[in-house]
């Protein structure tokens, strides 16, 4: 939990995010799962009135989510 709050920590998940996005390894399919959900959610909030988490919060949380899974699925991409 305390990783959650620490800069550092989200730092090195963007850093990591971009690495997978950029990969030719990666599938195109595959890097559509992140930034299409998220795109739509930026634009589209009002989809789901009522919850009430940020667009930022949304952006992390599937980021967490995203770089734990590609990063099993493609391993041999360096971290």
């Amino acid at each position: 939990m305390r990783k959650l709050w620490s800069l550092r920590h989200w730092r090195n998940v963007f850093v990591r995010i971009f690495r997978l996005l950029t990969a030719k390894e990666v599938r195109l399919l595959d890097k559509l799962l992140y930034v299409v959900p998220v795109l739509l959610y930026w634009v589209l909030p009002d989809v789901m009135p009522f919850v009430p988490i940020d667009d930022i919060a949304v952006t992390m949380i599937a980021a967490e989510f995203y770089t734990r899974y590609m990063e099993r699925k493609y391993s041999r991409i360096p971290k």
